[in-house]
C-alpha cells in the first residue's frame, strides 16, 4: 500500500513527528495480525511437547541426521540415548552421563564443568544437546568435552539462541547463545578450521517456538528457512585433533 505525496510530505516535519507519522504508515503497509498468538501465556507450558514435536527438537534431529556419520564407536550422551541409538551408525558401546546420581541410565556421574575424573581421550562422539546452558562455567565445560574425545572424535552440540526458562531447572537455567559466541567458545579449544558453528530458524519460528506451538503447526518450508539473525538453535560440530 503506497500514499502519494505523504512520503514527500514528512521531510518538512520535524524529526520527532516525522518519526511518529513514518511508524503509523508502517504499520498500514505492513499490518501485524496477531491472531491465537495475542496472548500473554503460552499455548504450551511444555516447549510444544504436548502439541507434537518442540521446534528446537526439529532442528536438533536435522542437525544429527546431517552428521549420523560421526555417530559412532565409542558415543558419549547426556542423560539417556535417545538420540545415539536413533541417528547412530556403526557404534560400538554407549556411555550416559549425567550429574544426576539418581539417574538409572547413567554409567557416568559427573558435572561436565568439573569431569577432572572422568579418562580423557576415550569417546568417538560425544553427543551434547541442550545441556551447555544450564552449566554455569561453560568453558570448564567445553575444555573437559574436548579433553573426554579421542583424536578425531567429534563434538555434536546444540545451544538454545531462545528459549524459555526450564520450569524444574530455573535456578540454573544460566545461558542463551549466539552464533558468534559459540564460535568463539568452541574455537577456545577446538582448531578453527575444525569447528563448523550453524544457525538454525527463523524469526517465524521463534515466536512459534516462543509461544509453545509444535513444529507440527508450521509447514516445512517455514521450518527450513534459516535466518542468520533470528536463530532459535546454535549447533556445533568440532572435532579433536
Amino acid at each position: 500500500m503506497r500514499f502519494p505525496g505523504i512520503d514527500a510530505a514528512l521531510g518538512s516535519l520535524p524529526a520527532p513527528r516525522r518519526g511518529q507519522i513514518g511508524a503509523m504508515l508502517c504499520r498500514l503497509r505492513r499490518p501485524a495480525w496477531m491472531g491465537t498468538l495475542r496472548r500473554i501465556t503460552p499455548l504450551s507450558n511444555r516447549y510444544g511437547f504436548d502439541r507434537g514435536t518442540p521446534i528446537d527438537r526439529y532442528y536438533i534431529e536435522q542437525f544429527l541426521e546431517e552428521y549420523r556419520s560421526d555417530i559412532r564407536g565409542h558415543v558419549l550422551e547426556v542423560k539417556n540415548t535417545r538420540y545415539a541409538a536413533r541417528f547412530g551408525g556403526d557404534v560400538e558401546r554407549y556411555s550416559v552421563l549425567d550429574i544426576d546420581p539418581s539417574n538409572p541410565c547413567a554409567t557416568i556421574h559427573a558435572d561436565l564443568a568439573a569431569a577432572h575424573h572422568v579418562a580423557a581421550d576415550q569417546f568417538d562422539c560425544f553427543i551434547l544437546t541442550q545441556t551447555l546452558h544450564f552449566i554455569f562455567d561453560i568453558r570448564a565445560a567445553v575444555a573437559h568435552a574436548h579433553r573426554m574425545l579421542r583424536s578425531g572424535g567429534v563434538l555434536l552440540a546444540t545451544i538454545p539462541a531462545i528459549s524459555r526458562i526450564d520450569r524444574e531447572l530455573a535456578a540454573s537455567d544460566y545461558w542463551r547463545l549466539s552464533p558468534a559466541a559459540c564460535s568463539t567458545l568452541f574455537q577456545e579449544v577446538f582448531d578453527a578450521d575444525r569447528t563448523t558453528v550453524r544457525a538454525y530458524g527463523n524469526v517465524l519460528a521463534g515466536t512459534a517456538f516462543w509461544n509453545g506451538m509444535a513444529a507440527e503447526e508450521l509447514r516445512p518450508r517455514e521450518l527450513d528457512a534459516y535466518d542468520a539473525f533470528f536463530p532459535v538453535v546454535v549447533a556445533v560440530r568440532a572435532v579433536k585433533t
